[in-house]
């Protein structure tokens, strides 16, 4: 297993310099990770610091609370994607899933996508906000919308990726041939593990360098 091309290597908070920005890119350069996530007013900046790697550059949108409007995140995307992101992670409008306003939600979702023009949209459903039933009508909503992955998580709200929620996400969107991506509290290799195992093929996490440690100190 190549644990670090599951990694999305990632620092997403408000205070994040430059320095730690291109600190991120050095890392994930150094340990060939799956890509870094950033903000995305720092797309460009990993795009330059990553030529000559296969380190994709991954940006948030709508993030992290997803109640803006579809224009709005299509708009961003669309900026991510001429600055050079290679990865769009965009969160659902949260409120209108749980008003049962799946066609509102689907097309939030495909508006992302299209702006996306092809790259990959991974569809957060901020797991610990909603009820079983919401999360699985968030998965037919990204199935709908043509994502190719769904995730756990923001990491900015009550809580992160649970195994129970990959499993239960990985079921509902396996047969429409979408992905699981992990995030928000995964620090340990302990905690990778168990992700994978429950189904994720993707993990989104500030601690993958001490999780590669680990891992490479049970080779």
């Amino acid at each position: 297993m190549k644990l670090n091309k599951y990694i999305d290597h990632t620092l997403l908070k408000a205070d994040a310099t430059k320095e730690k920005i291109l600190a991120l890119c050095e890392q994930a350069r150094e340990y060939d990770f799956a890509s870094v996530c950033v903000n995305s007013c720092w797309v460009k900046t990993c795009k330059e610091a990553l030529q000559g790697t296969d380190v994709e550059v991954c940006t948030v949108v709508g993030f992290p609370l997803g109640a803006m409007s579809v224009e709005g995140k299509a708009f961003e995307t669309k900026q991510a994607v001429a600055d050079g992101a290679d990865e769009i992670d965009m969160v659902i409008n949260i409120g209108a899933l749980k008003d049962k306003d799946y066609d509102f939600v689907t097309k939030d979702i495909a508006a992302v996508v299209e702006a996306a023009g092809g790259k990959t949209v991974k569809v957060i459903i901020e797991a610990c906000l909603l009820t079983d039933e919401e999360k699985v009508e968030a998965c037919k909503c990204s199935i709908k919308g043509g994502a190719d992955f769904v995730k756990t998580s923001t990491g900015f709200s009550t809580g992160g990726a649970t195994p129970e929620d990959v499993r239960l996400m990985y079921e509902t969107v396996k047969d429409a041939g979408l992905k699981v991506k992990a995030a928000g509290g995964i620090r340990t290799l302990e905690d990778a593990e168990k992700m994978i195992a429950a189904g994720a093929e993707r993990l989104g996490c500030s601690a993958g360098l001490q999780i590669m440690k680990d891992f490479e100190a049970k080779q």
